[in-house]
């Protein structure tokens, strides 16, 4: 499964991923936002691909290698994902991304989440995509906000503790939104 944007592809994981990728999730300032905000090693980096490998086989979608196209370089992941973590929103399918700080400010995270977002409605058949980030993360909430979703509901993370936004766009907003 592979999908082309004018300056990305995303793609299913290699093992060659798991060094580039794990260096994304070893900044600080990367994982701010994520969870507690704890880094994540290169172990862990290969035990949360391979959890994602099996949701493309269990689900029929999940989370995407974003590489560079010109220059073919991992720059981080976007995708979809059913968001366990929170039972209290199930069910639904989340649309998420992850970028190494050097690909950020470019609108390579909405060029990414954008096309997940398609994926999803047009070739999976899905009904509504939602995101959910921490209360805060201006960032994550304009690329939210670029994809056509509107903030539904603010709650608690049951399992961290800290306050987060969920965003929604249905199937029907998508269709009049995108012609």
């Amino acid at each position: 499964m592979t999908l082309e944007t004018p300056r990305l592809i995303l793609r299913r994981w290699r093992e060659e991923d798991i060094v580039p990728m794990a260096a994304v999730n070893a900044d600080p300032e990367v994982m701010r936002w994520i969870r507690d905000g704890s880094v994540r090693d290169e172990q862990q980096t290969r035990d949360g691909v391979q959890a994602w490998e099996k949701e493309w086989e269990s689900q029929g979608f999940g989370m995407f290698a974003v590489q560079i196209r010109s220059t073919g370089e991992l720059a981080g992941f976007t995708g979809l994902a059913v968001p366990t973590y929170f039972p209290e929103v199930l069910p639904a399918v989340e649309v998420g991304w992850r970028l190494g700080r050097s690909h950020w400010g470019q609108g390579l995270a909405t060029e990414a989440a954008a096309a997940a977002v398609r994926f999803g409605f047009k070739e999976r058949g899905l009904e509504r995509i939602v995101s959910i980030t921490q209360v805060g993360n201006k960032a994550s909430e304009r690329i939210m906000t670029k994809l056509g979703m509107h903030p539904v509901c603010e709650t608690v993370n049951p399992a961290y503790g800290r306050r987060v936004r969920m965003f929604a766009l249905s199937s029907d907003q998508y269709a009049v939104a995108t012609g």
